[in-house]
Protein backbone atom coordinates (compact mmCIF):
# COMPACT_ATOMS: atom_id res chain seq x y z
CA UNK A 1 0.00 0.00 0.00
CA UNK A 2 1.54 3.55 -0.65
CA UNK A 3 -0.36 6.44 0.65
CA UNK A 4 0.79 9.54 -1.26
CA UNK A 5 -2.23 11.62 -0.21
CA UNK A 6 -0.91 14.73 1.88
CA UNK A 7 -1.45 14.08 5.50
CA UNK A 8 -3.81 16.34 7.00
CA UNK A 9 -2.38 17.27 10.24
CA UNK A 10 0.23 19.88 9.42
CA UNK A 11 3.73 20.25 10.13
CA UNK A 12 3.60 15.99 11.79
CA UNK A 13 6.76 14.19 10.55
CA UNK A 14 7.26 11.12 9.75
CA UNK A 15 8.10 10.00 13.09
CA UNK A 16 4.97 11.72 14.90
CA UNK A 17 2.40 10.21 12.69
CA UNK A 18 4.11 6.63 13.91
CA UNK A 19 4.03 7.35 17.36
CA UNK A 20 0.37 8.83 17.67
CA UNK A 21 -0.71 5.36 15.57
CA UNK A 22 1.32 3.58 18.09
CA UNK A 23 3.29 1.51 14.90
CA UNK A 24 7.25 1.06 14.05
CA UNK A 25 8.47 4.38 12.27
CA UNK A 26 10.30 1.66 10.24
CA UNK A 27 6.74 -0.01 9.41
CA UNK A 28 5.29 3.05 8.35
CA UNK A 29 7.60 4.26 6.33
CA UNK A 30 7.75 0.77 4.76
CA UNK A 31 3.51 1.73 4.52
CA UNK A 32 4.32 5.20 3.16
CA UNK A 33 7.35 3.37 0.53
CA UNK A 34 4.29 1.21 -0.33
CA UNK A 35 6.34 -1.52 0.76
CA UNK A 36 3.87 -3.33 2.89
CA UNK A 37 0.79 -4.44 1.07
CA UNK A 38 -1.38 -6.12 3.97
CA UNK A 39 -1.57 -3.35 7.47
CA UNK A 40 -4.12 -5.14 9.48
CA UNK A 41 -7.26 -3.07 10.31
CA UNK A 42 -6.48 -1.73 14.03
CA UNK A 43 -3.19 -0.49 12.45
CA UNK A 44 -5.44 1.02 9.24
CA UNK A 45 -8.02 2.84 11.93
CA UNK A 46 -4.86 4.07 14.20
CA UNK A 47 -3.54 5.70 11.34
CA UNK A 48 -7.05 7.42 10.26
CA UNK A 49 -7.23 9.02 13.77
CA UNK A 50 -3.70 10.21 13.69
CA UNK A 51 -3.88 12.04 10.31
CA UNK A 52 -7.34 13.13 11.19
CA UNK A 53 -8.41 11.97 8.50
CA UNK A 54 -12.24 12.96 7.81
CA UNK A 55 -14.94 9.85 6.44
CA UNK A 56 -14.31 9.94 3.08
CA UNK A 57 -10.25 9.90 3.20
CA UNK A 58 -10.80 6.95 5.61
CA UNK A 59 -12.02 5.31 3.43
CA UNK A 60 -9.90 5.75 0.58
CA UNK A 61 -7.06 4.75 3.06
CA UNK A 62 -8.92 1.30 3.69
CA UNK A 63 -9.52 0.81 -0.26
CA UNK A 64 -6.10 1.35 -0.66
CA UNK A 65 -4.55 -1.10 1.58
CA UNK A 66 -7.56 -3.72 0.03
CA UNK A 67 -9.84 -3.82 3.14
CA UNK A 68 -13.36 -2.78 3.64
CA UNK A 69 -13.78 0.17 6.27
CA UNK A 70 -15.77 -0.74 9.03
CA UNK A 71 -19.32 0.57 9.60
CA UNK A 72 -18.89 4.10 11.45
CA UNK A 73 -21.89 5.29 13.72
CA UNK A 74 -23.63 8.73 12.13
CA UNK A 75 -24.48 11.31 14.25
CA UNK A 76 -28.08 12.40 13.34
CA UNK A 77 -27.96 15.88 11.88
CA UNK A 78 -30.95 17.53 12.97
CA UNK A 79 -29.48 21.15 11.60
CA UNK A 80 -30.31 21.97 7.85
CA UNK A 81 -27.72 23.90 6.08
CA UNK A 82 -27.39 27.57 5.20
CA UNK A 83 -27.07 26.89 1.32
CA UNK A 84 -29.92 23.88 1.43
CA UNK A 85 -32.08 26.12 2.67
CA UNK A 86 -30.57 28.88 -0.67
CA UNK A 87 -31.26 25.80 -2.99
CA UNK A 88 -35.04 25.00 -1.52
CA UNK A 89 -35.66 28.97 -1.95
CA UNK A 90 -34.44 29.29 -5.21
CA UNK A 91 -37.23 26.92 -6.57
CA UNK A 92 -40.33 29.28 -5.36
CA UNK A 93 -42.64 26.98 -7.99
CA UNK A 94 -41.60 23.56 -6.14
CA UNK A 95 -42.68 22.65 -2.40
CA UNK A 96 -39.35 22.04 -0.96
CA UNK A 97 -38.80 20.22 2.40
CA UNK A 98 -36.33 18.71 4.43
CA UNK A 99 -37.56 15.19 6.35
CA UNK A 100 -35.61 13.37 9.16
CA UNK A 101 -36.10 9.87 9.55
CA UNK A 102 -38.78 9.97 12.16
CA UNK A 103 -40.37 12.46 9.30
CA UNK A 104 -39.59 15.74 11.03
CA UNK A 105 -39.43 18.63 8.81
CA UNK A 106 -36.74 20.47 9.28
CA UNK A 107 -36.86 22.97 7.09
CA UNK A 108 -39.10 24.39 3.92
CA UNK A 109 -39.76 26.50 1.25
CA UNK A 110 -42.42 29.30 1.39
CA UNK A 111 -44.37 27.14 -1.18
CA UNK A 112 -43.98 23.95 1.18
CA UNK A 113 -45.24 26.03 4.03
CA UNK A 114 -48.50 27.57 2.25
CA UNK A 115 -49.36 24.11 1.40
CA UNK A 116 -49.37 22.66 4.83
CA UNK A 117 -50.88 25.72 6.40
CA UNK A 118 -54.01 24.07 6.70
CA UNK A 119 -52.19 21.82 9.87
CA UNK A 120 -51.88 23.65 13.64
CA UNK A 121 -48.42 22.58 13.50
CA UNK A 122 -46.79 21.64 9.97
CA UNK A 123 -43.69 20.16 12.16
CA UNK A 124 -43.94 15.86 11.52
CA UNK A 125 -45.41 14.06 8.70
CA UNK A 126 -46.49 11.24 10.80
CA UNK A 127 -48.14 13.89 13.45
CA UNK A 128 -49.97 15.65 10.96
CA UNK A 129 -51.54 12.82 9.00
CA UNK A 130 -52.93 10.99 12.77
CA UNK A 131 -53.31 13.41 15.57
CA UNK A 132 -54.33 16.55 13.00
CA UNK A 133 -58.30 16.82 12.25
CA UNK A 134 -56.49 18.43 9.41
CA UNK A 135 -54.99 15.29 7.97
CA UNK A 136 -58.01 13.37 7.04
CA UNK A 137 -59.56 16.48 4.64
CA UNK A 138 -55.80 17.23 3.40
CA UNK A 139 -54.76 13.91 2.45
CA UNK A 140 -57.20 12.58 -0.22
CA UNK A 141 -56.21 9.05 0.25
CA UNK A 142 -55.98 9.01 3.92
CA UNK A 143 -56.14 5.36 4.22
CA UNK A 144 -52.68 4.84 2.02
CA UNK A 145 -51.25 7.93 3.65
CA UNK A 146 -51.61 6.34 6.77
CA UNK A 147 -50.02 2.84 6.30
CA UNK A 148 -47.33 4.47 4.05
CA UNK A 149 -46.44 6.79 7.03
CA UNK A 150 -46.43 3.73 9.34
CA UNK A 151 -43.95 2.19 6.63
CA UNK A 152 -41.74 4.66 6.79
CA UNK A 153 -41.46 5.48 10.36
CA UNK A 154 -40.68 1.23 10.92
CA UNK A 155 -37.89 2.04 8.78
CA UNK A 156 -36.05 4.59 10.73
CA UNK A 157 -36.16 1.71 13.54
CA UNK A 158 -32.79 2.73 15.54
CA UNK A 159 -33.69 6.36 15.80
CA UNK A 160 -33.26 7.78 19.13
CA UNK A 161 -36.63 10.03 18.31
CA UNK A 162 -39.00 6.80 17.41
CA UNK A 163 -39.78 5.50 20.96
CA UNK A 164 -41.34 9.06 22.37
CA UNK A 165 -42.70 9.62 18.84
CA UNK A 166 -44.56 6.17 18.42
CA UNK A 167 -45.30 6.09 22.06
CA UNK A 168 -47.34 9.48 21.87
CA UNK A 169 -49.11 8.04 18.23
CA UNK A 170 -50.11 5.34 19.53
CA UNK A 171 -51.67 6.90 22.92
CA UNK A 172 -53.56 9.66 20.42
CA UNK A 173 -54.53 7.65 17.28
CA UNK A 174 -55.95 3.87 17.21
CA UNK A 175 -55.76 3.99 14.06
CA UNK A 176 -52.13 4.39 14.03
CA UNK A 177 -51.82 1.71 17.20
CA UNK A 178 -53.49 -1.08 14.65
CA UNK A 179 -50.82 0.06 11.66
CA UNK A 180 -47.77 -0.20 13.96
CA UNK A 181 -48.24 -3.82 14.65
CA UNK A 182 -48.38 -5.06 10.83
CA UNK A 183 -45.03 -3.78 11.35
CA UNK A 184 -44.30 -3.32 7.76
CA UNK A 185 -41.45 -1.33 6.12
CA UNK A 186 -41.54 0.44 3.56
CA UNK A 187 -39.03 3.51 1.92
CA UNK A 188 -40.45 6.28 0.20
CA UNK A 189 -42.29 5.37 -3.22
CA UNK A 190 -42.71 7.62 -6.32
CA UNK A 191 -46.54 7.45 -6.19
CA UNK A 192 -48.00 10.33 -6.63
CA UNK A 193 -49.63 12.71 -3.67
CA UNK A 194 -53.08 13.42 -3.53
CA UNK A 195 -54.14 16.38 -1.74
CA UNK A 196 -56.99 18.56 -1.19
CA UNK A 197 -56.45 22.28 -0.27
CA UNK A 198 -58.65 24.57 1.05
CA UNK A 199 -57.94 27.39 -0.47
CA UNK A 200 -57.22 25.61 -3.85
CA UNK A 201 -59.35 22.24 -4.08
CA UNK A 202 -57.31 19.31 -5.15
CA UNK A 203 -53.88 18.63 -5.90
CA UNK A 204 -51.92 15.79 -7.47
CA UNK A 205 -48.30 16.15 -7.24
CA UNK A 206 -45.16 14.04 -8.36
CA UNK A 207 -42.19 14.19 -6.09
CA UNK A 208 -38.24 13.38 -5.96
CA UNK A 209 -36.49 12.27 -2.47
CA UNK A 210 -32.80 13.13 -2.35
CA UNK A 211 -30.34 11.93 0.37
CA UNK A 212 -28.70 14.93 1.72
CA UNK A 213 -24.75 14.22 1.58
CA UNK A 214 -23.01 14.91 4.58
CA UNK A 215 -26.12 15.33 6.42
CA UNK A 216 -27.14 11.78 8.14
CA UNK A 217 -30.54 11.03 7.64
CA UNK A 218 -31.34 13.91 5.77
CA UNK A 219 -34.09 13.74 2.39
CA UNK A 220 -34.86 16.74 0.25
CA UNK A 221 -38.22 16.26 -1.03
CA UNK A 222 -39.93 17.73 -3.87
CA UNK A 223 -43.01 18.36 -5.19
CA UNK A 224 -43.89 19.24 -8.46
CA UNK A 225 -47.39 19.55 -10.69
CA UNK A 226 -47.84 18.19 -14.60
CA UNK A 227 -47.14 21.28 -16.73
CA UNK A 228 -50.20 22.59 -17.87
CA UNK A 229 -52.57 20.09 -15.80
CA UNK A 230 -55.26 21.57 -13.19
CA UNK A 231 -53.01 20.38 -9.88
CA UNK A 232 -50.43 22.98 -11.54
CA UNK A 233 -52.80 26.05 -11.71
CA UNK A 234 -53.64 25.30 -8.46
CA UNK A 235 -50.16 25.03 -6.89
CA UNK A 236 -49.15 28.59 -8.56
CA UNK A 237 -52.53 29.72 -7.43
CA UNK A 238 -51.26 28.70 -3.56
CA UNK A 239 -48.29 30.74 -4.35
CA UNK A 240 -50.44 34.03 -3.64
CA UNK A 241 -52.24 32.62 -0.44
CA UNK A 242 -51.81 34.18 2.94
CA UNK A 243 -49.84 31.85 5.07
CA UNK A 244 -51.93 31.00 8.53
CA UNK A 245 -49.30 32.27 11.04
CA UNK A 246 -49.02 29.13 13.71
CA UNK A 247 -49.72 29.55 17.55
CA UNK A 248 -46.50 30.18 19.04
CA UNK A 249 -46.79 26.47 21.40
CA UNK A 250 -47.28 25.17 17.97
CA UNK A 251 -43.78 26.07 16.47
CA UNK A 252 -42.29 23.68 19.44
CA UNK A 253 -43.18 20.31 16.82
CA UNK A 254 -40.71 21.58 14.73
CA UNK A 255 -37.11 21.22 15.23
CA UNK A 256 -35.42 24.71 14.14
CA UNK A 257 -38.77 26.40 14.10
CA UNK A 258 -36.67 29.35 14.99
CA UNK A 259 -34.40 29.33 12.09
CA UNK A 260 -35.72 30.54 8.59
CA UNK A 261 -37.35 28.21 6.27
Amino acid sequence: MRYSGRRKVAGLRREEVAVLAGVNVDYYARLEQGREARPSTQVLDALSRALDLDPDAREHLYRLAGAAPPDLPSPVSQSVSPELRQLMDGHPHAPAFVLNRVLDILAANALADALFSPFAAAGNLARMTFLDPAGRQFYARWDWTAQATVANLRAAAGDPALPRLTAELSEGSEQFRVLWETHQVRGKTREPKQFVHPAVGPLTLTYQAFDVRGATGQQLIVYQAEPGSPSADALSLLRSVPLRIPAAGNATHRPDAGGKS
